[in-house]
């Protein structure tokens, strides 16, 4: 690998651990936002999005350019490919933050209703696993990323138990409805979220091994090495 060509990745790497951080304190935000109903760290949350697209939108043209100027192969062709992807899935989640901050406000000027399901543990979990994830890339960790990938489990299970409990509550309390059905899209959101840690880890070891992981750790293959240059 060039001198060059190692400076462009390791900047590469600074930025997406930048934008990783940014995203995670957005999440941390908007959960904190919905539970104290704190309309103005919504807005912070909403507002606070467009330096996320913008940082996501620099990355993407960051990776062209490696692309295109140095053409990697081997494991530096896979960070390249991984970087991209994680960079989607942060840019996605910074997009849920959003969503969660919104109903924030539609939520603050309705009488509060208890939430139907088990949010603190939820909310708790999907960012321990975006967490886990950023320093799973921070140390090329694949036992980590694993783990990660097993816990989406725990935040599925809460995500289809609130379903449940949803529909009781808009049965025995019709005039809260609307409240109910902004919580139930909090749910999904944070449990996209957690779907995003997920792919994250995934794209770990894909990056790290050459695995790639489709939905379940024990869905994968190994891509086969490049073909040598004559």
């Amino acid at each position: 690998m060039s001198k060059h060509l190692q400076n462009e990745i390791d900047k590469l790497k600074q930025r997406i651990l930048q934008l990783g951080a940014l995203v995670e304190q957005s999440v941390y935000r908007a959960i904190q936002s919905l539970e104290e109903r704190d309309v103005a760290l919504a807005k912070s949350v909403i507002d606070g999005d467009s330096a996320i697209d913008d940082m996501e939108v620099d990355i993407e043209e960051d990776c062209q350019k490696i692309l295109a100027l140095h053409q990697p192969v081997a494991h530096d062709l896979r960070l390249i490919i991984a970087v991209l992807k994680i960079n989607t899935d942060l840019e996605r989640i910074g997009d849920a933050t959003v969503n969660i901050a919104e109903r924030t406000l539609f939520l603050a000027d309705r009488p509060r209703v208890d939430i139907p399901y088990d949010f603190p543990g939820m909310a708790k979990k999907a960012l321990s696993m975006l967490h886990k994830s950023l320093d799973a890339l921070v140390n090329l960790d694949v036992a980590a990323a694993q783990q990660v990938i097993a816990a989406d489990d725990e935040v599925d299970a809460i995500n289809r138990d609130m379903y449940v409990r949803t529909e009781e509550c808009i049965r025995t309390h019709p005039e809260a409805a609307y409240s109910y059905i902004h919580l139930l899209g909090v749910s999904r959101y944070i449990e996209r979220i957690a779907d995003h840690a997920s792919n994250i880890a995934e794209d770990i070891i894909y990056m790290v091994e050459g695995r790639i992981i489709r939905h379940h750790a024990g869905e994968m293959q190994t891509i086969p090495p490049p073909p040598k240059l004559s």
